[in-house]
């Protein structure tokens, strides 16, 4: 191989990592785990079997009393809705990654994101309608002023094992679909009956 080809590939090498690295190869093992989350469904009740695009869930979050942080570079906190891992085995497009870029565990945001304070805040957010039936929990992220995320906080434990709840996706049928199918069925029998009267007026007449 020419010398000059062997010279150059470390150095597209290095450049090749530099650019990933700049692309954000943040590590969820290095963020602060300083906020308490929580989850109800509306009115404070279980959040389990919750219904995609009609139910509401209550999320909470606030600064863990027992974290030993410095949160001076706290700016914003940013809601996400998780998979937990009984629905993410076999399931690459949900695979958890420690490179935060790279990470499918929580692909639903909830809400927008909001100012950070120590005190916390409750976000009461409604189910979208395209959310799937999994076990879920909700993870909040803390995000410096440069938009990088500093620390976390889950509603889960760290195996993603514990503290679920499920989601019931939206059945995609309503009582006018249902209205429908029955005047069309009706429609349906009454034309067959009418096509039969006919055949037998016709031969009746044809004989006539």
């Amino acid at each position: 191989m020419d010398l000059a080809i062997l010279r150059v590939v470390p150095f597209i090498m290095l450049v090749h990592m530099s650019s990933i690295m700049a692309e954000g190869a943040t590590l969820f093992s290095e963020l602060s785990n300083s906020l308490t989350v929580s989850v109800t469904g509306a009115d404070n009740t279980s959040p389990n079997g919750t219904k995609a695009g009609a139910d509401e869930l209550l999320v909470t979050w606030a600064l863990n009393s027992a974290a030993q942080v410095d949160d001076s570079s706290y700016k914003t906190v940013e809601l996400k809705l998780c998979f937990g891992a009984p629905s993410q085995v076999d399931r690459a497009w949900r695979k958890t990654n420690d490179i935060l870029s790279k990470d499918k565990t929580c692909g639903f945001k909830i809400a927008s994101p909001q100012p950070y304070n120590r005190a916390g805040n409750t976000t009461k957010w409604l189910v979208g309608k395209e959310i799937p039936f999994a076990h879920y929990f909700v993870r909040a992220y803390v995000l410096d002023s440069a938009g990088e995320k500093v620390a976390y906080g889950q509603s889960s434990n760290a195996q993603r094992t514990s503290n679920l709840f499920t989601i019931e996706p939206i059945s995609g049928r309503h009582a006018s679909i249902d209205i429908a199918a029955a005047v069309f069925s009706a429609f349906s029998v009454i034309s067959l009956f009418g096509f039969f009267f006919y055949e037998k007026m016709s031969k009746r007449t044809s004989k006539a």
